[in-house]
Parts: C-alpha cells; sequence; structure tokens
C-alpha cells in the first residue's frame, strides 16, 4: 500500500520565479535519487503544476507540485519499503525544497 506525503514550501518570490528554481533544481535531483535510474525521471508541467515519476530501489514514485505565489505543495505517492521511511523522505525534501525556493 502507497504511503502519501504532502509537503508545503513557503517562498516570497511569486510563483513565475518559484517554478524556475524548481525546474532547475529537479534536474539535479533526479540525478541524486538514491537507487535511482536519472534516465527514469519523468516529469511534465501543466501551467503551474507540475506531473512527475521516478524510478528508485526497483518501486515507482509519482507525484504532483503545485506552485503557488506564495508555497510549492508537493503531494508525493511512496510504495512499499518506501512508505516505510516517508518521514524522512518528507524532512530530506522539505529541507531541499526549502534551500531552492529561499
Amino acid at each position: 500500500m502507497a504511503k502519501t506525503v504532502s509537503i508545503n514550501i513557503p517562498h516570497q518570490l511569486g510563483a513565475a520565479e518559484a517554478k524556475r528554481r524548481l525546474e532547475e533544481g529537479l534536474s539535479q535531483l533526479a540525478g541524486q535519487i538514491p537507487g535511482g535510474d536519472a534516465a527514469r525521471f519523468s516529469q511534465s508541467w501543466a501551467g503551474d503544476v507540475l506531473n512527475f515519476s521516478a524510478v528508485a530501489m526497483g518501486q515507482t514514485i509519482t507525484g504532483v507540485v503545485q506552485v503557488l505565489d506564495d508555497h510549492a505543495r508537493l503531494d508525493l505517492s511512496l510504495p512499499g519499503l518506501l512508505g516505510m521511511a516517508a518521514g524522512k523522505i518528507k524532512d530530506e525534501l522539505s529541507r531541499r525544497g526549502q534551500l531552492l525556493l529561499k
């Protein structure tokens, strides 16, 4: 059973600048997924909404990022063993998101 993780990352950048920073940061993050394969990371933007999927440790992670004027919201689905590490994954993604959007 998949575990859903939601993260809100406040910022003062406006939606356009926050989106630009997230686009740049995601390309770097794809290559740093533990047990992952950067070639198996896909993303698609529709306005200020990003849908993505990645493979880590043989499991597919899916998520959506909504970029708003004052915060970004990440909703992530972590299957199987990754769901058991949801707290650590949430903390790390929150930390990285704050660094990108500060």
